[in-house]
Parts: structure tokens; C-alpha cells; sequence
């Protein structure tokens, strides 16, 4: 019999009596694992060998982990501060055995989750009792914790699966293949296996030569697994925003750009937005501790200031509220792109404009929002807005309908709505396909007067925020934006998902 060197190298490094895994006969044979696996294959098509396969698990500490082995478990440290404390004997008050304990900010937190969940004790009412009949020392997490840390295997399972719900440790499994001879493996064997001189591929060389014609060429098994290759790729949110820019290219309009750290002058106070407004605080805004902006025109300032206060034209009021220029000069991360917009129409920054003129954007934001599946504390807008001479609320939804009919979208609603900055306003929802449900996907409106002629601008503009994740959901029926968007995301839901054109 006569087969290629690789298959007679495994078949020499094959036992008829026990397992041996691909590791096992790369390590005799020399061999690339991957080189082994398809001659094994080969030789089980042949019946020369039989290949079997299992999971394997096993588990590794992450750097939480290797800190928690050195320190000891927050509720561990936690329990023995407080049988120190007296909390054995009656409930103490909390503030001084987390004190004693030393633990930080997010160990308090993890210990006070999981003092009572292992039976330490009781907190309630500020205060904490610990129960003298547990040892820490037997505490089984630590001691799976411990024992994986030197390099052995915990046999635990229970506790293994509260260390990695923790994120003290990583699950990971791993196929094994083994390989047997069978008898008819031996027989070949005891009667001679030759190697066969065979090449595995063609080369130019050998169609110049002529020489494909003399050699023996091996056989090549579709059915062999193959080591997985993943490559990189454009993530499809950058893919979906790419899509949006030649969209609205294709409609005319021209993109903007700018800071991501801009002031609450072009961010708030150009939109109108009074500076007592909720959503100026810290609670929907992140404030950037840095020296205040000192580019903005001081005429564009004074003008603002007046809208603000006294309002625009002769029935204008302003807001009742103060107004003052260190607010306006202070930095934050903007929770819209229509701080470009602001920028852009006021001229500040490529110039003055003349009507008609198309804008648009779709860049990151920052919010100080609650996560949940339609909400990040970062995403990307689709900003855009048109200046020309009577331009309706018509003309605004005609637009939308147009831009989303190119994704596929063509069931649009929308509702009235109230923004400081544009009047009439709307928002916009589209139907989820795969829920049924409305998703809001974006607001808009008719830039007022407040807004536009402390800009210099005296034609109207139209103007709206899309959600570019919310496009995504829409289009792809994703119900939750973590995940393809964030540290949460499903790497698989990404690789998996088909683009779409």
C-alpha cells in the first residue's frame, strides 16, 4: 500500500489499544495539528483509522480573578471585618465595618451582593449582623478560585459557575479528536506501507515544465474540517452610516464635520435652548473640566444673548430666565450634531451661505441616558437640514419619505411634537419588523426665528436628528442596539448578518 508521507506518519504514530489525540500525534509525528487532522480523515475514508471527537472545558482566572485569589472575595473580607466589628453578637453599623474592610467603591458593591447570598449574615437598616457559625476559610468560591490560580482543575461546578457569572473566570471549550487503528489499519501496517511521492498543490513551474504530467497528486478531502479564519471587516453600523452618506450625497447635500467637545454656546444657546433648561445638566450632559472656548464671534454672542432674553422681532419675549456668557463659553461632549448646524449656518465656519443650501452629518453623540435596548450613552445622529425660500412641513416629510425608501422603509409616521428650537416640530416612527412596534427613529421640525436670525439667516430651514442605530433596527430587525453597538455586542450576530444593498 502506498500513501502520502503525512497519512504514513500518522498511521505509524496511531495505537490500536488507546486513544491518542491530534496534539499527542503532532507532538510524535512533527506535524502541523492541521496537517495531522486531514490525514486522519484521510486514513478513516480509508478505514485504516477511526477518528472520535469530545468537548473539552476548562477554565482560565481573568485579572479580576488574580486579584480576588491575592486579596480574597469582597464578601469574605466584608464578613471577617465585621465578626472584628462585633456583628456576630449584634448588628453594627455598616459605614464603620466597610471602613474596616478597606474595600473600594465597586467591592462594596460586589460584597454586599453576595454577603447575604452565601449566608454571612443580614444588612438591613444601615446596619450588618454576621453569623458566627460560617467559616470563611470554606467559602467554595474562593476555594475554586484558588485552586485554578496554582494551575489545577476545580471540581466544583456550582461554585465554577458563580465565578464566571462574576467574570472571575472564563468558561472555554475546545473540541478534542482522537485517533484509533483499526484492523485494518494493523493488517496495513504489518504488511508495509509505502510513501507515496505526491505534491499537494500545482505550481506555474510545473505546468511550464510539463512536469504535472509525471506526479502524483494527493487527494483532496471537501469533507476535512478546516481551521476557521476570521477576518476583519467594516462593523455594519459604520457599513449602514456609509450607506446614509451616499444617500444623501445622491440627494444633494453637502456633510459637515466638527468638534466632538464644542461649547454650550453652539451645542444649547444658538438652538434656543434656555440655560436653565433640564436638559442642559449634568444629568443628560457630559461637562468637560477644561478651560472655557474663546472662538466664538462676539457680535454672534451678543446676538443670542438678546434672543434669549428679550426675544426676536416685536412680539418676541425671550425667556425669564438668566443667561449668562460663562455658561455659554463652558465645554461639553455634544448630545446632538446640530451644533454643526448651528456653526455651519451662522457662517462661522466655511462662510456665509446662500440659500438654497443641503447639509448633513451622521456623527457620534454623547447623552447621559439610561441603557436599555434602544438607548446608549453614545451613538451615532444623522443631522441634516435645507435653507431655501418657503419651504413647508410638506417639503420636511417629503424629504424623509424620499431618504427612507432607499432602506426599504415606506410605512413613515408621524407625530407633532415640541423642541425649543423648531416650530412646527414632529417626530418620526417607523414599524419594527419583527415586533410590530413603533420605533421612534427621529425628530424634526422648522428651525424658529429665535434660532435662525441671530445666525444672519432670513430664509427658512428645515432640519432633523435621525438615529442611525434605530435606521439599523429597522432594516435588520435587531431589537436590542447592545448588540451591535458597545461592549455587550454579539460578535457571532455581526460576522453572521448579511449586508444589505
Amino acid at each position: 500500500m502506498r500513501l502520502p508521507e503525512s497519512q504514513v506518519a500518522v498511521l505509524e504514530a496511531a495505537s490500536a489499544t488507546e486513544e491518542r489525540t491530534i496534539e499527542q500525534v503532532s507532538e510524535a509525528t512533527e506535524l502541523k495539528p492541521e496537517t495531522v487532522t486531514g490525514a486522519a480523515f484521510n486514513l478513516e475514508d480509508a478505514g485504516l483509522v477511526t477518528v472520535a471527537a469530545s468537548e473539552t472545558v476548562s477554565y482560565a482566572v481573568t485579572d479580576e480573578g488574580e486579584t480576588y485569589a491575592d486579596a480574597g472575595l469582597p464578601e469574605v473580607r466584608l464578613y471577617r471585618a465585621a465578626l472584628d466589628a462585633g456583628a456576630d453578637d449584634a448588628p453594627v453599623p455598616i459605614g464603620e465595618v466597610i471602613g474596616a474592610s478597606a474595600l473600594d467603591g465597586p467591592e462594596v458593591d460586589i460584597a454586599l451582593a453576595n454577603y447575604a447570598r452565601k449566608g454571612y449574615g443580614e444588612v438591613e437598616s444601615g446596619r450588618i449582623g454576621a453569623d458566627p457559625g460560617v467559616d470563611p476559610d470554606a467559602d467554595r468560591e474562593a476555594a475554586a478560585l484558588a485552586t485554578l490560580v496554582v494551575g489545577d482543575e476545580a471540581g466544583d461546578e456550582d461554585a465554577l459557575e458563580q465565578l464566571e457569572r462574576r467574570g472571575l473566570v472564563e468558561r472555554r471549550e475546545r473540541a478534542v479528536r482522537s485517533v484509533t487503528l483499526t484492523d485494518e489499519g494493523v493488517t496495513a501496517l504489518m504488511e508495509g506501507v509505502d510513501v507515496a511521492e505526491t505534491v499537494d498543490r500545482l505550481t506555474p513551474e510545473m505546468l511550464a515544465s510539463g512536469q504535472w504530467q509525471d506526479v502524483e497528486f494527493a487527494a483532496y478531502n471537501v469533507e476535512a474540517d478546516a481551521p476557521e479564519t476570521r477576518g476583519g471587516k467594516i462593523h455594519i453600523l459604520r457599513q449602514t452610516a456609509e450607506r446614509v452618506k451616499d444617500t444623501l450625497v445622491g440627494m444633494g447635500f453637502r456633510e459637515m464635520d466638527g468638534p466632538h467637545a464644542d461649547s454650550e454656546f453652539w451645542i444649547n444657546d444658538c438652538l434656543f435652548m434656555p440655560q436653565d433648561h433640564p436638559a442642559r445638566t449634568h444629568w443628560d450632559q457630559f461637562a468637560l473640566d477644561v478651560p472655557p472656548m474663546a472662538d466664538i464671534p462676539e457680535d454672534l454672542i451678543e446676538r443670542v444673548r438678546s434672543a434669549h432674553l428679550e426675544g426676536v422681532g416685536e412680539d418676541g419675549d425671550g425667556y425669564h430666565s438668566p443667561w449668562t456668557e460663562e455658561v455659554a463659553r463652558g465645554i461639553d461632549l455634544r448630545g446632538h450634531t446640530t451644533s454643526l448646524s448651528m456653526r455651519y449656518l451662522s457662517g462661522h465656519e466655511i462662510g456665509a451661505l446662500e440659500p438654497p443650501e443641503r447639509f448633513f452629518s451622521v456623527e457620534k453623540v454623547y447623552r447621559n441616558d439610561t441603557l436599555d435596548p434602544t438607548h446608549l450613552l453614545e451613538f451615532f445622529q444623522i443631522e441634516g437640514w435645507v435653507m431655501a425660500e418657503d419651504l413647508s412641513v410638506r417639503d420636511l416629510m417629503g424629504t424623509f419619505e424620499e431618504f427612507y425608501e432607499q432602506f426599504g422603509i415606506t410605512d413613515l409616521q408621524f407625530k407633532p411634537h415640541y423642541n425649543p428650537y423648531t416650530e412646527p416640530s414632529f417626530e418620526l416612527f417607523g414599524t419594527h419588523p419583527e415586533t410590530g412596534e413603533l420605533i421612534e427613529i427621529g425628530n424634526s421640525g422648522m428651525f424658529r426665528e429665535e434660532v435662525l436670525r441671530p445666525l444672519g439667516v432670513e430664509c427658512d430651514v428645515m432640519a432633523w436628528g435621525l438615529a442611525l442605530e434605530r435606521l439599523l433596527m429597522l432594516m435588520y430587525g435587531f431589537d436590542d442596539i447592545r448588540d451591535v453597538h458597545g461592549t455587550l455586542c454579539d460578535l457571532d450576530l455581526l460576522r453572521e448578518t448579511e449586508v444589505l444593498h
